[in-house]
């Protein structure tokens, strides 16, 4: 079983480290390894293979021998999503993080319920997923923001693609052409107000465009959303 950990600081080959407390534990307690056992670790700059040299219950130190895996450009496809209940929104994150996402953007709007965010249980399921799903950059997650503010702050180098229950264009490839970042606009259970609406599709960034004939919660728009982007992007 090849074991992945995100370690975020840099890594330099031939050099030994103690590892954190929390990696300690799971190597120690929950995965149950042995001196000798080999782990790969994990950050933007690449992936390492290491072996555990020293390991007790509560002090483990690896030893990184080779780097075998080089950085990666980071994704330029982001989420900005409004925030829904905790089992949907841990959802989102597990799977945008999957998928490729480099941000993701809470959103809070006026029919957003959940108005708050436990960012350190949102990054632990974000680096999770990205330690199974052999990537290499975590997903950043930035601080809550108002609609309002998320508009307003756009600089003109994004696109964003309002996942629009109301439209009926298809994308395509011409849509994800010469933008720095493609930002994905998923709403809230029940969607934008009139107002909002108003305000999103008056900005020029914005390209709304069709997921499916019927209504998506949430959790299922991100995923149908990126995997979308995601096709179009690998197949042109």
């Amino acid at each position: 079983m090849n074991i992945r950990l995100y370690h975020p600081n840099s890594i330099v080959e031939n050099t030994t480290g103690l590892l954190s407390k929390e990696h300690t534990h799971y190597i120690v307690n929950v995965m149950r390894l042995k001196r000798g056992s080999e782990i790969n670790f994990f950050n933007t700059e690449g992936e390492w293979k290491s072996e555990i040299i020293f390991l007790d219950k509560d002090r483990v130190e690896v030893k990184y021998l080779e780097k075998i895996k080089q950085a990666s450009c980071l994704s330029k496809i982001e989420l900005a999503i409004c925030l829904v209940k905790k089992s949907p929104m841990e959802s989102i994150f597990q799977k945008a993080a999957e998928l490729g996402v480099g941000k993701i953007i809470p959103i809070v709007s006026e029919r957003t319920e959940v108005k708050e965010l436990n960012y350190d249980r949102a990054n632990k399921i974000v680096i999770e997923a990205t330690e199974q799903s052999n990537q290499l950059a975590p997903a950043k997650i930035t601080e809550v923001m108002k609609l309002r503010d998320f508009l307003k702050n756009l600089d003109g180098t994004s696109k964003i693609l309002f996942a629009d229950v109301n439209s009926k264009y298809i994308l395509n490839a011409e849509d994800l052409k010469d933008s720095k970042s493609l930002c994905i606009l998923i709403g809230p259970e029940g969607d934008f107000s009139p107002a909002e609406r108003e305000s999103i599709l008056k900005n020029p960034a914005v390209k709304p465009f069709t997921l499916s004939k019927n209504i998506l919660r949430s959790d299922t728009a991100v995923i149908s959303a990126i995997s979308l982007v995601n096709f179009i992007n690998n197949n042109h």
